[in-house]
């Protein structure tokens, strides 16, 4: 059998899970937050960090040594440290609703851990960054009738003021399902120091790890592009860095329908960077917090330890092509601080 993605190839394949995003391009504003938001009981998490300059909340929360088995939602949001901020927007509207763990008899406590991009000043005003407003925008559009539909991707949400390599990044997401009928799904916020394109040749990385006819679309680049292509990437081609390097880092949630324990969530957020390591280059690095969250919906029986094997393959693998629609859906972005291409203006023969 030949893999193939779910319906709409993006995250809202899992069962239970939503997903809403607040836009904030203008007036002074490069930013946003976008929110996965579970059923009333949540989903099972886990997070593995290798940035080195990680910004992000709740995360300890996730060992699997520690009490809380479920979280409610996931913020991954623009701003820097500021951003964080969203997560309480998040917290309040769900409390409102009701919707969060019972700690105590009429006390109710929303557990929503989040991860940061680093986008600041990046709209020319430094000072314009996510606050609780953001969260409690992006949760009424997750409970939406778009919060269910295919994820919305590109300049969007959390990835509006997102750049990988100097170039444009932002929102990606992607899925598969396997032969025995279980679903693996990522959403990623592209925002790295690193490139997700292949110098040498134009060509994105992430999709080579495509299904069929996934991004048949694209092709290699002409060698005129290649040749004219601007000095974008993070890695010169003599393997040194330029002499000013951006802050960045790179936030991500891959998730499957199958039931997983928090220790199992953990292996598959590791699963996650690995799949960043092949569609970015360098990554990890001290200048970007790269942050995967592992989730599982446990709509489907448990895997057994092959099966378990064999999620972990394709999800690697998933996370790479939702880095590569990230590159491709993003728009080009124009600020009085910075201009920032698309992948196809760079590249227009890749087309």
């Amino acid at each position: 059998m030949t893999l193939q993605p779910g319906p709409t190839n993006s995250l809202t394949d899992l069962e239970g899970l939503r997903v809403g995003h607040h836009t904030a391009n203008g007036d002074g504003y490069l930013t946003g937050t976008t929110v996965i938001v579970g059923e009333a009981d949540g989903f099972v998490a886990g997070v593995d960090v290798r940035g080195g300059a990680p910004g992000s909340h709740e995360t300890d929360l996730l060992d699997p040594m520690n009490a809380v088995q479920r979280i409610h939602a996931l913020v991954l949001g623009g701003g820097s440290a500021f951003g964080l901020a969203a997560i309480a927007g998040v917290q309040n509207a769900m409390r409102a609703q009701n919707l969060g763990l019972t700690v105590m008899p009429g006390i109710t406590v929303p557990i929503v851990p989040g991860a940061i991009i680093f986008d600041l000043g990046r709209s020319g005003t430094v000072t314009s960054t996510p606050d609780a407003t953001f969260g409690v925008h992006a949760f009424e559009d997750a409970m939406s009738d778009a919060g269910s539909a295919k994820v919305r991707t590109g300049s969007i949400g959390g990835g509006t003021g997102a750049m990988a390599g100097g170039i444009k990044g932002g929102v990606g997401s992607a899925s598969v399902v396997l032969e025995n009928g279980t679903t693996v799904a990522a959403l990623v916020v592209l925002n790295s120091v690193g490139s997700a394109i292949n110098t040498k040749t134009g060509e994105i990385y992430g999709a080579a790890f495509g299904l069929p006819g996934e991004f048949d679309s694209l092709k290699k680049p002409s060698q005129s592009d290649i040749d004219n292509a601007p000095p974008h990437m993070a890695l010169l081609d003599n393997g040194l860095f330029p002499d000013v390097i951006s802050l960045n880092t790179t936030i991500a949630f891959l998730a499957t329908d199958a039931t997983l324990t928090k220790a199992e969530c953990k292996k598959l957020a590791g699963i996650g960077q690995d799949g960043l390591a092949r569609a970015i280059h360098p990554v990890h690095t001290m200048f970007d917090g790269d942050t995967v969250f592992g989730g599982s919906t446990s709509k489907r029986p448990a895997p057994s330890p092959l099966e378990f094997h064999h999620l972990l393959t394709v999800a690697a693998d998933c996370m790479s092509r939702a880095i590569a629609h990230a590159l491709l859906d993003s728009a080009a972005v124009s600020t009085p601080a910075i201009a920032l291409p698309n992948y196809l203006e760079i590249y227009p023969s890749a087309k």
